[in-house]
């Protein structure tokens, strides 16, 4: 695991980080659905001000860490390895995140009003755990394994129960909410494989950074927002900047809940983790995020408990529990191995 070691992060810190940022974004769909009811604010509009909001808040957060992270790190850090990655190097990893992550939560909302929630979620993050797995075996050398595979196969066994199921779920880190048929529509199906693909893409970067030591996933996370929202500006002034609502304080409280806790920490621990966890692994632990809306939809929305919700989240819950147990033990004896 060189990845861990040069960010001086352990693996069983790095999956409680991606169970976190998993939990937090199934937060993200419940408070949204709250926005577009208590006002007219469009899906790329809110993706806007979400984005927008965590990129000020995480500028926020680093430049008051600053101080202390310098007095911690000054007495190891050599001029040499301060600078180990090129800036041009460093620019380029933030663009590429930024645009797949605009890209992911774009064609998200694309493929949800092309063909409704649940095939959209199905199609996202159904596919996102295959093709993670298989460009992770082309460009990373990474193996399944056969207890890995049948994880992966049991998680998404568990979103199509809990989504087709229950009628429940998040996005991706979209951020969108509210229910919808299970029609399928060709154009939706290929949006949903278009977001699928940028998040396989975004989670195979952060792995292969990692990796490959160097990677400063925090000064990443921070402008990779800003990149998003410079991308998502043009689209969300067309579709209406400012909602009009008769509620503004309320309205205000939940972006700021969005931008705050599925946004700025949730990505945060999300790029932190992923860059130290193999990488079929973290497409597994992200499915937390349905199961999370699922929950949250039964218990705070008042949705009706149902065998396919209980039976969703129970095969996916143990494909995550597998996952992580399997991952721990490898990278223990990984260290064991001289």
């Amino acid at each position: 695991m060189r990845g861990a070691a040069a960010l001086g992060l352990p693996v069983g810190r790095g999956l409680l980080y991606l169970i976190v940022a998993g939990t937090a974004w199934g937060t993200a769909g419940a408070a949204a659905a709250l926005v577009f009811e208590a006002g007219d604010m469009g899906p790329v509009s809110l993706s806007f001000w979400r984005c927008a909001g965590g990129f000020v808040l995480l500028l926020a957060a680093r430049a008051a860490m600053r101080p202390v992270r310098a007095r911690r790190t000054a007495p190891r850090v050599t001029p040499r390895a301060a600078h180990a990655v090129p800036l041009s190097l460093r620019v380029r990893r933030v663009v590429a995140t930024g645009v797949a992550l605009a890209v992911f939560q774009t064609a998200y909302f694309a493929s949800v009003e092309a063909t409704g929630l649940a095939v959209g979620t199905v199609v996202t993050m159904g596919s996102g755990p295959v093709l993670i797995a298989l460009g992770a075996r082309l460009t990373l050398g990474e193996r399944l394994g056969r207890g890995g595979a049948v994880a992966v196969m049991g998680a998404l066994a568990g979103l199509v129960v809990l989504v087709f199921g229950s009628g429940a779920g998040g996005a991706g880190g979209g951020g969108g909410g509210g229910g919808g048929g299970a029609t399928v529509r060709p154009d939706g199906v290929v949006w949903g494989l278009v977001s699928a693909a940028a998040y396989a893409a975004m989670t195979l970067l952060t792995r292969r950074w990692g990796r490959n030591g160097g990677a400063d996933s925090s000064d990443t996370t921070v402008w990779a927002f800003a990149v998003v929202s410079l991308c998502l500006l043009p689209f969300a002034l067309v579709e209406g900047l400012l909602p009009h609502t008769a509620e503004p304080v309320r309205v205000g409280l939940y972006l700021l809940y969005i931008a705050a806790v599925p946004t700025a920490v949730a990505y945060a621990l999300y790029f932190a983790g992923a860059a130290v966890v193999r990488s079929a692994t973290v497409s597994v632990i992200m499915l937390l995020e349905p199961v999370g809306a699922a929950v949250i939809a039964v218990a705070l929305l008042g949705e009706a408990l149902t065998a396919a919700t209980v039976a969703g989240t129970a095969l996916m819950l143990a494909a995550v529990t597998g996952l992580a147990v399997a991952e721990t033990r490898g990278a223990v004896a990984g260290r064991r191995c001289p």
